[in-house]
């Protein structure tokens, strides 16, 4: 057995079948679960590197060269050598050889899903597969009703479902023509494919596509030839799923409509989706998340089957088909705002990065964030006004956990106290963390997003403060407002890469904030004194920050820029537009403490 490139460690075996030789590399540990993944069209196995090496520390994983690609064999002669029941010989060889006692768990990209759909659904490969993990590629069968549906009754939505789908399998049709395909592959478009993958997809370079693409590619235009005329012709009736399938919807994939699996429950009872606001290519640009949701799909099939409590596969939270397995990073979220959007963000199966400069309190969500819901939690350390640890937080981050799909710049602190009693001091110390926190985080993690090229989503926490001045609060009201500014000014520079920015600005919430929140110009005793009223009068009010989080959850979902929370934040907000004479005159008026 030797390593292959491109996948570090991995064992190398070939299993004849058929008269074909499959290259099949192994990676992790044989006695455990088994999980085999299958790539697509134009790809070799290397497609799925990134996500194999991630697996790897908790399952077995099996990858193979389909027949014609990467190191395998291609049949002789080529038409009709690519058929869906060849495949699936070669699909039950590989797990026979890999896994001869037990059941695989499938995933598959592309067509490597396509064929994938066909071991799911015929009879003779029951038993051997525990669980099925598709994205970017349907069962032809499932697609041969969709359109017969459709054609059947032709009504001017179903009409225009057809007409996007035909618009974005305009490929399919090239790929039917005699010889050119070949030519093109073996030609210019063999040449430039990784070009316009980095540029069309953001796929990063490295060990992928290999050198064995230009033959990848033209053997593989058989697969179409050989199936997707017979089959969407003539669909099975009995194309019905018999292990548990898992759909991962790319919501940018520019090759398949999202409504092509509108009625997918009907093939697959009990399927769980995943949506992903990424293009096609995800094994490429989402290793991370992929092999979260395999992983925790995974698992929880192999403890249903072992008679343990079930495990829940799918978050359900009010946005789980939306967040779940996103990475989701969460600054100040030891207490308050943060903890509770954590949280939030948990309940929706997202996996969460808890930030806090204190230890335990970070610790703390995080625990609790697994607790909840996210199938993964860590807790990070971190002041975000000292720039150097920020980025030494960025790249451990991207390292070890992946890049953040969300970040939440919530960390902050409180001041009040009037101008002149607001010492150089005080006002370096709110504007470090109010600020430049922001700044930091924006900077650091927005850069990743934008280098990814995947969008993503920022939330700055601002407050109702920003646009409602008030005599007490001058340096805070100044750093909520140049968070508010910051967050219109990156929404516009970002708008073009997908990458939204929403600012939040709670108004009176019930957090500790008040508690530690310091008051210039006042002695300790009296300090402490107006801090206790303060949460006092927050208590009150009681709004609770679980509305905050909810808030922010929606605006994610929404893209909204500018989101006033409570009643008194929206009518501060609303003031500041049209009657901003009559918010000033508030704003001379003495708090009451």
């Amino acid at each position: 057995m030797t390593g292959i490139k491109g996948l570090a460690g991995a064992r190398e075996r070939w299993v004849s079948t058929g008269g074909i030789e499959l290259c099949v590399a192994e990676l992790g540990d044989p006695t455990r679960p088994t999980v085999v993944l299958v790539h697509g069209y134009p790809d070799s196995k290397e497609v799925w590197s990134e996500v194999a090496e991630r697996l790897a520390d908790r399952f077995h994983v099996v990858l193979y060269d389909v027949r014609g690609h990467g190191r395998s064999t291609a049949p002789t002669p080529l038409r009709g050598g690519f058929t869906l029941e060849k495949l699936t010989d070669d699909f039950l060889a590989v797990a026979d050889a890999v896994s001869p006692d037990k059941p695989v768990h499938l995933v598959g990209h592309d067509w490597g899903s396509v064929q994938s759909w066909e071991f799911a659904t015929v009879k003779r490969t029951e038993g051997r597969i525990a669980s099925f993990t598709s994205m970017s590629g349907p069962s032809l069968d499932h697609f041969g009703h969709w359109i017969k549906k459709r054609m059947a009754r032709p009504t001017p939505r179903r009409v225009g479902q057809l007409l996007g789908q035909g618009a974005k399998s305009w490929y399919v049709y090239m790929l039917h023509t005699p010889v050119l395909p070949e030519l093109a592959w073996r030609g210019p478009l063999g040449k430039r494919w990784p070009k316009i993958l980095e540029r069309m997809e953001k796929v990063p370079a490295g060990d992928y596509p290999t050198p064995s693409l230009p033959s990848d590619a033209a053997h593989g235009a058989w697969l179409y030839r050989d199936n997707v005329r017979a089959r969407l012709s003539r669909p099975r009736a009995d194309a019905y799923a018999h292990v548990p399938v898992q759909l991962v919807l790319p919501l940018g994939d520019i090759f398949l409509s999202e409504r092509l699996y509108d009625e997918l429950e009907l093939w697959a009872p009990g399927l769980v989706r995943r949506t992903l606001p990424a293009k096609h290519w995800v094994p490429r640009t989402r290793p991370d998340q992929l092999s979260a949701w395999i992983s925790e799909f995974v698992l929880a099939n192999e403890e249903r089957e072992a008679g343990l409590p079930a495990r829940r596969t799918k978050a359900t939270g009010k946005h789980a088909e939306r967040f779940g397995g996103q990475l989701v990073l969460v600054t100040g979220a030891g207490s308050g705002i943060g903890r509770a959007t954590a949280f939030a963000f948990a309940e929706a199966g997202a996996r969460v990065v808890a930030v806090d400069r204190d230890t335990e309190s970070a610790a703390r969500t995080a625990e609790m964030a697994q607790l909840i819901g996210a199938p993964q939690a860590w807790a990070e350390t971190v002041d975000v006004a000292d720039e150097q640890a920020m980025e030494k937080l960025a790249e451990k981050v991207a390292a070890e956990y992946g890049i953040v799909d969300v970040l939440v710049n919530n960390a902050g602190i409180g001041l009040s106290g009037s101008f002149f009693d607001t010492t150089p001091e005080d006002w370096k110390k709110v504007l470090d963390v109010n600020l430049w926190g922001v700044i930091h985080g924006c900077r650091l993690f927005g850069k990743q997003m934008a280098e990814r090229g995947q969008g993503g989503h920022i939330v700055n926490t601002a407050s109702a403060a920003a646009f409602q001045p008030s005599k007490a609060l001058p340096a805070y009201s100044t750093s909520k407002a140049a968070v508010l500014m910051l967050s219109e000014c990156l929404r516009a520079e970002l708008a073009g890469q997908g990458i939204g920015v929403s600012a939040i600005c709670p108004g009176l919430v019930n957090t500790n904030i008040t508690a530690t929140a310091r008051f210039a110009g006042v002695d300790a005793e009296e300090e402490k004194r107006r801090q206790k009223k303060s949460s006092r009068l927050y208590g009150l009010r009681n709004y609770p920050p679980e509305k905050v989080a909810d808030a922010i959850l929606s605006a994610v979902v929404r893209n909204q820029a500018v989101v006033p929370v409570t009643p008194e934040a929206r009518g501060a907000h609303l003031m500041s537009r049209f009657t901003p004479k009559a918010l000033r005159a508030v704003a001379r008026l003495e708090p009451p403490l």
